[in-house]
């Protein structure tokens, strides 16, 4: 027995050698899947060689992506995507991708230089992992290794299902032709998906709903729930931060993500006419580069459309509640476990919070209806005792549960059963 204990510790030391492959640099980060993606690679870059590739698309500034992802990576190479996720370009691959099998995303993301690029890598350096970042990366050919070396294992890492979040969308784009494109294409991408996941081996999810969802279409998935995290350093209360007004609610997230332009508009249209009714001296700060004209459309004296702010941290700080009003999207929030690291109360949908292990009237609100969501903002801003005990309490979820140290660990530990070839 001793002998095993000692060899199981000696397998638990090993380094690994992880090649990151990602559709966009995951630092600086200025959204969620960013954070996901820099919070477990610079905590296994503590343990294990992480080398990383990414694209950049056009208005991105890759010299300082590279140059921040060295300060985790051993080494790093940043190319050009070559394509725009917005204007001329996207609608000619959208309407390409109307007469293709392939999804619009698989066509956006087929990058030949790419290929290149991890041909070259792959045959000089021999990896255990190679990490691969949303499906829509999967379609490159990974599994290549120098002469007389193993080909590398692949793990996919799914932020959310894909598929299930293009299903949500159909119906809810403005224009018949955005319509006719989310219907064809959502099938597509749940065909590709479905074949990454069995063609991976092993698929990291961030929630259990969506680790069942998948297991019941691929039964003999090899998986394992990763969740989304957060620095808990990093995100924590400060002395000199500002002190909570006690009026403010916010809202911080990324507005090229639908599920959150779809959920601050719930927000703005259902909820927040209520909440200002009963509580006329409430103001609600909302943060995120680029809001759409229906959401700047709500900007005034009590709406404060804050746009991109360099650090979030402030703001939270100041705040009296957080929200997360989502109505669609799958995978967890990053932006739930960010505002309970800053020891600040949540009110969130159902959804918003799935997969996150906080007890509702413990460590968060949950309300789905505009009457239900509107009277939770309410009692907290009623009630500051109740904003202390709750954000109290949130932190101390965060810390024990949801740092980024302690997801990697169980991140690393799956490496460990793909390389062994552990049942699922």
């Amino acid at each position: 027995m001793l002998w095993l204990a000692i060899g199981h510790a000696c397998h638990m030391s090993e380094r690994l050698r992880i090649l990151s492959v990602s559709p966009f640099p995951p630092s600086p980060p200025t959204f969620g899947a960013q954070r996901r993606i820099q919070g477990l690679l610079a905590s296994l870059a503590r343990r294990h060689d992480v080398d990383a590739i990414a694209l950049a698309p056009p208005n991105l500034d890759a010299v300082a992506a590279e140059r921040a992802m060295r300060e985790y990576c051993r080494e790093v190479v940043v190319l050009p995507s070559g394509a725009t996720t917005e204007g001329l370009h996207k609608r000619l691959l959208q309407l390409r991708s109307l007469v293709s099998r392939r999804s619009y995303e698989r066509r956006h993301f087929t990058v030949p230089e790419l290929q290149r690029t991890l041909d070259e890598r792959l045959t000089s350096q021999a990896y255990d992992i190679v990490a691969v970042e949303f499906f829509f990366m999967s379609h490159f050919r990974f599994r290549r290794a120098p002469a007389g070396a193993r080909p590398p294992r692949v793990v996919l890492d799914e932020h959310n299902i894909e598929y299930d979040l293009a299903r949500q969308q159909t119906g809810l784009g403005r224009g018949l032709g955005r319509h006719v494109h989310n219907t064809l294409n959502w099938r597509k991408v749940r065909r590709e998906e479905i074949a990454a996941w069995r063609e991976a081996d092993g698929v990291a999810f961030t929630s259990a709903p969506d680790d069942d969802r998948a297991r019941s279409i691929v039964p003999s998935l090899r998986s394992r729930v990763v969740p989304n995290a957060v620095d808990v350093e990093f995100f924590r209360p400060r002395p000199a931060d500002p002190p909570a007004d006690a009026c403010t609610i916010v809202f911080f997230g990324t507005f090229n993500y639908f599920p959150n332009r779809d959920g601050v508009l719930f927000f703005l249209r259902e909820v927040w006419p209520r909440l200002s009714s009963s509580h006329p001296q409430a103001r609600v700060k909302i943060i995120g580069a680029d809001p759409p004209p229906e959401v700047l459309a709500f900007g005034g004296p009590r709406v404060d459309l804050a746009g991109l702010v360099d650090d979030v941290r402030p703001h939270l700080a100041s705040a009296a509640v957080a929200i997360a009003p989502l109505l669609i999207g799958g995978g967890t929030r990053l932006k739930i476990v960010e505002a309970m690291a800053m020891a600040k109360p949540v009110v969130s949908t159902r959804l918003g919070a799935e997969g996150i292990a906080a007890t509702p009237e413990r460590e968060l609100l949950l309300a789905d209806s505009p009457q239900d969501f509107a009277a939770a903002l309410g009692r907290l801003l009623d009630d500051g005792g109740m904003r202390e005990r709750m954000g109290r309490a949130a932190r101390a979820l965060v810390e024990t549960q949801y740092s980024w140290d302690a997801v990697a660990l169980g991140l690393e530990r799956f490496y460990r059963d793909v390389l062994a070839g552990s049942a699922p």
